[in-house]
């Protein structure tokens, strides 16, 4: 089984954020609270070709956190983990604190 996952042209590999299930106290919290769908960014391929030959980059850079769409993506599994691959142009945006 492979332990590593280099993404190919555009495509961005990211682990998703899950929101807390309880807070501090313990209490525990519903499944709609959570704010975003959001990930981390672990890799990202070497960009693509315009049809003139330009290299145009990957949007964002591993370790970045993303907003991801609710829907679409492919699911990735290594090792135990479970990972999501996304076109550079599906992703949001990115999130800054």
């Amino acid at each position: 089984m492979a332990k590593r996952l280099i993404p190919t042209l555009n495509r961005v590999l990211v682990e998703k954020i899950s929101p807390p299930a309880k807070t501090t106290a313990g209490i525990l919290l519903p499944e709609k609270s959570s704010k975003l769908n959001s990930g981390k960014v672990v890799a990202v391929g070497p960009g693509m070709r315009d049809k003139s030959g330009n290299h145009i980059p990957v949007a964002v850079k591993e370790g970045e956190t993303v907003l991801l769409p609710d829907y679409g993506g492919t699911q990735v599994k290594l090792e135990d983990k479970e990972y999501h691959l996304y076109r550079d142009e599906d992703i949001l945006g990115t999130l800054h604190d």
